[in-house]
This record gives structure tokens, C-alpha cells and sequence, in this order.
């Protein structure tokens, strides 16, 4: 994008398509005029970063506060962002966007097409990977020997509060990089967010310093293990991909039958974006009573959405109560109770 005129602001491409549909009349320049009660012409403003993830684009979104740079999430509302193959105007999008916040490669593999597309296409869009400088880790600490994925790792590195101020960190460097003239009010709200990332590790730390039991099961896709080795405890998976796909077979559900036998389980969690079913057969045929929701954040419910919220409140009041409940560290909320226990 070039350096603006006196007076002016060059439209990006996503504003310029826009406004042509809007029937605005503009140059070939993409410029418009900037108004009496335009409030500075720094070539910050208007800038968008499109992101790929949920949770990236939450902790965006707060580093980007109160500043021209707008942060959207490209993944629709009700759907998870790991297994979501999206149509190609999503990759438009990304063409068009200042910036591209994503998870890295080889995690979403529409994201890795999308940005080999810009590339090929020669935009301009600038590549944020959240994860990077993170030290991931490996499949072999997360699933057994037998299903451990040659040189494989975990990339679900966001539920660890620690190795997401990380993130939040890499972030910062890459609005920097669309808006220098802000970097000091991006460098500002990391602070603000890395802080409350701190306190939920705390907070964490106290559920399971309470726990009375170190073993637990969760009706859900091979997602948590971040949870387990910061905090000291076993989580089992009753599918141990690590995709969030509707895949479970017989013998998972053989060994989560031991898995809650043998440790005397009443209690599991169940992923809110994956199927029920599993967990509802786990309820009918084993000792366990009730199943409770668990997400790794990788998308957000219509109802969440409607009350604003964003990593740290799903962590609040989704995650933690669950995590209480299912390792006995905690009787559950009755409000809580009354809403989640064996949600459909």
C-alpha cells in the first residue's frame, strides 16, 4: 500500500471493493478524500487483520484496542476452527486483509493454502504465525507409542496461559509491522492481556492444587494435554487424533471404558463442538453420571458471542467449572450444574 496524500486515505483493497459495491464513486487510486471531521491522516487507519482462529483473533481484537486496526475472524460463529474447510471467499479475504493471523503451518490446511494463494497472488497481506518461537509438544508425550506421529507435535499450545502470553507477544510484533505509528498502545494492551493471563494461571493453579484425583476423562478430540503436563495431571482423550472430527472407533470406546473404570470416573467432560453422542453412551453404559462441556477455544457459540465473550471468559465459565467438577476439587455451581450437566 502506498504512503498517503495530504488530506487523504488510500482505501485498502477489501474497502475499495466495498465501496465500489456501495456505489461510492472512486478513483483508480482507491483514494477518498478525507472529511472536515476526519480526525488524523495516519496510514494506519482502516487497516484490517483477518484471523484464522478464534482464539487468536480474541487476543488481537484486545491488543488492537483503541486503535484504527480492525480485527476480524474469519471463522463463522457456531463452527470449530480446526477441522473447517471454508469456501474461497475466505481466501479473498485473506488476499485483501492488511494482515493474516494464523497458527502456523500444518494446522489448518485451508489456512496453509490460503496463504501459499497470496503468495502466488503477490498481495501485500502480512503474515502473523501466533505460534511462533513456541517449543510444542510432541505427539509421543500425548498419545501412545502406537500413535505417535513421526516428528509429529502437538500445536494446541494456547491452553497453556504461559505459552500463550507468547503468542500474545508475536501478535504485537505483527500489528506493529501494518501500524508502527501504534506499536506503543499494541505493546500497551499486551500487557493488559498477558496480566490476565497470568492471573488464569493462578487460577488454574488453584483448581488443581485442590484436585482429588490426578485422572480424568474428557469425551473430546486429543486437545488438552497442555492443561495436563502445566498442571500436573492425566487427561485422557477419548479420541487421541488430533483434529476434532467425528471419528471415534470401537476401541476408543473400549479404552475409555477401562480408563473410568479403573479410576473409579463419575464425572467427564464433553467437547461443546463435537458430537454428543459418545459421551451419552459413556453416561448409559459405564458408572458415569453426568458429562460437563470442555473447549480448547477454537470457536464460540451464538449464546457466548451475544454475551462477549472471549478467551478468558470461556475459560471462566465453561473450562474451569468443568475441570472443578471432573477432578473433585469442587462441588459443582448449581447454576452451572443446572445448565451444563448433560447438555445436548
Amino acid at each position: 500500500m502506498g504512503a498517503n496524500t495530504p488530506g487523504s486515505r488510500c482505501l485498502s483493497r477489501r474497502e475499495f471493493t466495498l465501496a465500489s459495491a456501495g456505489g461510492l464513486s472512486v478513483g483508480l487510486a482507491g483514494c477518498i478524500g478525507s472529511g472536515s471531521g476526519d480526525t488524523g491522516s495516519n496510514d494506519s487507519d482502516g487497516r484490517v487483520a483477518v484471523a484464522s482462529f478464534f482464539t487468536f483473533y480474541d487476543f488481537a481484537r484486545k491488543v488492537a484496542d483503541e486503535t484504527p486496526v480492525t480485527v476480524e475472524n474469519l471463522v463463522p460463529t457456531g463452527l470449530h476452527g480446526h477441522g473447517w474447510d471454508p469456501d474461497p471467499s475466505i481466501t479473498r479475504d485473506i488476499v485483501d486483509a492488511d494482515a493474516f493471523i494464523n497458527v502456523g503451518p500444518e494446522f489448518q490446511p485451508w489456512a496453509d493454502r490460503a496463504i501459499q494463494t497470496v503468495r502466488d497472488d503477490g498481495a501485500n497481506t502480512h503474515m502473523i504465525n501466533a505460534r511462533e518461537g513456541i517449543e510444542l509438544l510432541d505427539l509421543v508425550d500425548t498419545v501412545g507409542d502406537e500413535e505417535a506421529v513421526e516428528s509429529g507435535k502437538d500445536p494446541h499450545f494456547w491452553l497453556d496461559p504461559g505459552l500463550a502470553k507468547r503468542s500474545v507477544d508475536n501478535i504485537v510484533d505483527g500489528l506493529s509491522e501494518i501500524a508502527p505509528e501504534h506499536e506503543s498502545a499494541f505493546a500497551t494492551n499486551a500487557d493488559s492481556v498477558n496480566s490476565e493471563l497470568d492471573d488464569l494461571d493462578t487460577e488454574w493453579e488453584a483448581i488443581f492444587e485442590a484436585a482429588e484425583r490426578d485422572v480424568v476423562f474428557l469425551a473430546a478430540h486429543n486437545a488438552f494435554e497442555y492443561i495436563g503436563q502445566r498442571y500436573g495431571a492425566t487427561i485422557q482423550p477419548l479420541v487421541t487424533n488430533l483434529a476434532a472430527n467425528d471419528d471415534v472407533r470401537p476401541a476408543d470406546m473400549r479404552r475409555a471404558q477401562d480408563t473410568i473404570a479403573g479410576h473409579d470416573i463419575r464425572n467427564i467432560g464433553a467437547a461443546v463442538f463435537e458430537p454428543r453422542r459418545p459421551a451419552q453412551q459413556l453416561r448409559d453404559e459405564t458408572d458415569v453420571e453426568a458429562y460437563y462441556p470442555v473447549t480448547p477455544y477454537a470457536g464460540i457459540t451464538e449464546a457466548w458471542a451475544d454475551h462477549g465473550w472471549g478467551y478468558f471468559e470461556i475459560a471462566r465459565e465453561i473450562n474451569m467449572p468443568t475441570f472443578e467438577i471432573v477432578l473433585d476439587a469442587a462441588e459443582p455451581d448449581p447454576d452451572f450444574d443446572a445448565e451444563w450437566r448433560n447438555f445436548e
